[in-house]
């Protein structure tokens, strides 16, 4: 965790955000109050996790959306190392050649949708690492050390604000977030289950194929989840991975 006088102030700004809509604080105020405070152009969160589907939880904007779904999707770019690694990535401009090499599919439609920086901040207390933060600005920036800071101490309350979202879930009422997860989840974990019976493949080779899908035809991964849900969908058997 950060300085405490860092985070007093960041949890005050995410409290201010929360005060405007008269509820309980959530990652999506997190997420804003981070916009408000940095020199980013917007920012979303993925619930992420190495035994189970990965899911985008919340976003400012239509481009924070879009790079959710695609990194997600096509499951590469700076939010799938910096869970995969557990470290901070920060993505400075996108079109630098190291990282077109490095990401050849997401850059490029990163880019198209909007984006030209990116930096992926891993939520971690100890061993639990429930997700990433990222943010995304239209123009190259670098953060400085200061701004680094602050966004390192947004990203631990999100953490937090995860976290007890989860609890809420488990064991009382959800707060605004923990909905928004169990909605998004439902629908492609469903997918997912019906996909293994329609191909008979395991439950990771169903997802892959859905995400595959999804990409190959240009679509958002929620949009796929809920044609095959609603059976307007059927995934040939022979199609390629």
């Amino acid at each position: 965790m950060r300085s405490d006088s860092r985070s007093e102030r960041v949890r005050m700004l995410v409290a201010e955000q929360a005060s405007r809509h008269g509820g309980r604080v959530g990652v999506t105020d997190v997420c804003t109050a981070a916009v408000a405070a940095l020199p980013v152009g917007g920012a979303g969160l993925s619930v992420m996790s190495r035994t189970a589907v990965s899911h985008p939880l919340c976003s400012t904007d239509d481009v924070s959306e879009r790079l959710e779904e695609l990194q997600l999707t096509l499951g590469e770019g700076p939010c799938v190392d910096a869970h995969a690694r557990g470290c901070v990535v920060l993505t400075a401009d996108l079109r630098a050649r190291e990282l077109q090499d490095r990401w050849m599919v997401f850059a490029e439609a990163a880019l198209e949708a909007g984006a030209r920086a990116v930096f992926s901040l891993p939520l971690r207390i100890g061993a639990i690492s429930p997700g990433v933060l990222d943010l995304y600005a239209q123009v190259p920036v670098r953060l400085d050390a200061e701004e680094l800071a602050d966004a390192l101490a947004f990203a631990d309350l999100a953490t937090l604000v995860l976290l007890d979202a989860r609890i809420g879930e488990a064991g009382g009422p959800p707060g605004d977030s923990g909905e928004d997860l169990g909605a998004y989840r439902a629908e492609i974990d469903q997918a997912t289950g019906i996909l293994t019976v329609q191909l008979d493949v395991g439950i990771d080779e169903a997802f892959v194929r859905l995400r595959a899908y999804a990409y190959a035809h240009g679509r958002r991964l929620a949009e796929t989840a809920a044609d095959v849900v609603a059976h307007r969908l059927r995934l040939p058997p022979d199609e390629e991975t």
